[in-house]
């Protein structure tokens, strides 16, 4: 029995995907919303946890070092994400921290459950459109500390709320912000949200 937690911040999706899940294989569903990530991630032990990469709370599994988070998913289980070839800069960042399945969100419900099967089995599955928009995507520019810190601002952080989640100092935490507002081109930290937004990145 493969062991699949979903986690999506909308009862509606997270409830279709479970049902879809549960009715192509012998799969044993679980779902749940970002706040009860951790406690469903400890209790189920996953296969395979599922993210929709376009979902707020995606930056709570996609960790600042690149890596899954280990805090967030504890135990870590193999990440399979939801992704469309609109955000290249979201598909890089679900790379960095070692995604294991990437599913174009316009595809068959059959490929979910197909990238489902691979990666319970250890191995990676990814779409060939979601291929393509990887390759045709233009390099990030900003770190994944950067990208971190510009994300939980775009969800309306402050630095100290900022500071206080990913464990730096509030000046660390404008530093950052500075350097992705360079980085970017940017104005002003609002522009340097907008041109990241449209760029994929966050």
């Amino acid at each position: 029995m493969t062991k699949i937690l979903v986690l999506h911040s909308v009862s509606l999706v997270r409830s279709a995907l479970a049902a879809l899940l549960r009715s192509e294989g012998p799969f044993e569903v679980t779902s749940a919303a970002w706040r009860a990530a951790a406690r469903q991630a400890e209790s189920l032990r996953p296969d395979v946890t599922v993210v929709d990469l376009d979902c707020p709370g995606t930056t709570a599994v996609l960790a600042d070092d690149g890596r899954a988070d280990h805090q967030v998913l504890a135990p870590p289980s193999p990440v399979l994400v939801l992704a469309s070839t609109g955000a290249p800069g979201l598909l890089h960042r679900a790379f960095r921290a070692e995604a294991r399945g990437y599913v174009d969100k316009d595809g068959s419900p059959g490929r979910l459950v197909r990238a489902v099967r691979k990666v319970a089995a250890g191995e990676r599955f990814i779409d060939a459109s979601l291929a393509s928009a990887f390759m045709e995507a233009d390099p990030v520019p900003l770190s994944p500390r950067e990208l971190s810190v510009l994300t939980r601002a775009a969800e309306g952080d402050s630095i100290a709320e900022i500071a206080c989640t990913l464990h730096l100092a509030s000046g660390t935490v404008r530093n950052y912000m500075a350097a992705a507002t360079r980085k970017t081109g940017a104005r002003n930290l609002i522009d340097a949200i907008r041109i990241s937004r449209r760029a994929g990145w966050v």
